[in-house]
């Protein structure tokens, strides 16, 4: 039988996620095509993607690269553009099946939006764009009758034990979070914590910015919020719980007690593949678990004194309306700036909190008010972040 393709734009095809995205599309190509490619700056990477899978389009984000990518991608039929308003249109494109998002941060939400108001299927691998404004996408979505597909481990995980549930109401939802490389560290060492430690992560092979909030814990209370909108839950319902071993990727238990639990060796690929290819499962490659390399899972409590961005998240999202915005703009610049050896491991916490406390709250927030927040969110942090 003959399938047609599916055809992907991916926002951010020159990081982790994308990157691992066309994995999967050039182990089934044919089964998907990569219609749309986009990067922020990396020119070399997002030139060399084009040559091999002929996308109908690329964009740079940075327009000042335009003239270096068109040049390299002249004798192709490939459409290139520049600029942060071309990744906005290119998703509308008409023959676009499904947009995986997979930029990092802030940038993600416009687009994710943009797809959205044109019907389009999200894949969904930004979580900033639900953290930031959670209550406009998922409204959005519901209004445009668009599915949203969770990428992220542990919402794939969700969603794949819901499926068959829906008459099924859920009492909770366990994230799972693998504890970072400090898990064991005492508030002494925490102190002395450098970036390049906090680029080793234990299990998995990600980004910058998301192995750093993973070393935070921010990424869990990210992942809180997200699941909190993903699943239309409350806050309460979503607890996280420590799993070192990162093969339990998360559960989900019934009014019954019964609890369903999603597990796999840890592959970003396997989450990106269910999404694209959804609803259907399709054949992999991917490393099967082995029970007796494991004969221990253990689980442990979150410790929110020693890792305070995951109470920051929890305090955001409570709060609601505009905080969780602030949260996330104040997180990217923290991260940024002790990327830089600008701070240190504890000051990220610190400046995310006076930043939430020192930006107006709004509690019903439109699309305008996100913008201004996001500003003033940073703005702010940068402030507080050269006093200290």
């Amino acid at each position: 039988m003959h399938y047609e393709k599916r055809r992907i734009a991916i926002l951010g095809s020159t990081g982790s996620i994308g990157t691992q995205a066309l994995d999967v599309i050039r182990k089934h190509a044919d089964l998907f095509e990569a219609y749309a490619l986009t990067a922020n700056r990396n020119v070399a990477l997002l030139i060399e993607q084009a040559e091999e899978f002929l996308p109908e389009m690329v964009v740079i984000a940075d327009k000042q690269k335009y003239p270096q990518v068109k040049e390299a991608l002249n004798h192709l039929p490939v459409k290139v553009w520049a600029g942060e308003d071309a990744l906005s249109q290119i998703v509308q494109a008409e023959p676009v099946q499904m947009v995986l998002t997979a930029m990092v941060g802030y940038a993600g939400l416009k687009p994710t939006l943009s797809a959205i108001r044109a019907g389009k299927p999200i894949a969904l691998a930004n979580k900033e764009t639900l953290v930031v404004a959670g209550d406009l996408v998922t409204r959005l979505a519901l209004e445009n009758q668009v599915p949203i597909l969770p990428v992220d481990s542990e919402h794939s995980a969700i969603f794949q034990c819901l499926a068959g549930e829906s008459n099924n109401s859920i009492e909770k939802i366990i994230l799972t979070a693998s504890g970072g490389p400090f898990r064991t560290f005492s508030q002494e060492q925490l102190m002395h914590v450098t970036a390049k430690e906090a680029l080793k992560h234990p299990n998995w092979n990600m980004g910058a910015k998301i192995t750093v909030d993973s070393a935070t814990l921010m990424n869990k209370g990210f992942e809180m919020i997200e699941a909190k909108w993903l699943f239309g839950l409350n806050t309460e319902q979503v607890h996280i719980v420590v799993h070192p071993q990162s093969i339990i990727h998360s559960m989900v238990q019934f009014r019954d007690s019964s609890i369903k639990a999603q597990m796999g060796m840890p592959d970003m690929r396997l989450p990106i593949q269910y999404a694209l290819a959804y609803p259907k499962r399709i054949e992999s490659d991917f490393e099967r678990l082995d029970f007796n390399r494991f004969p221990s899972l253990t689980f442990e409590e979150p410790d929110k004194n020693r890792f305070r961005c995951l109470e920051l998240a929890y305090k955001a999202t409570r709060k609601g309306g505009n905080m969780p915005c602030i949260l996330n703009a104040a997180n990217e610049i923290v991260v940024a700036g002790f990327l830089e050896d600008k701070i240190g491991f504890p000051a990220m916490s610190e400046i995310i909190e006076q930043t939430m406390e020192e930006v107006s709250f709004i509690a019903s927030p439109d699309w305008e008010d996100y913008i201004q927040t996001n500003d003033a969110s940073r703005r702010k942090a940068e402030e507080i972040m050269k006093t200290i």
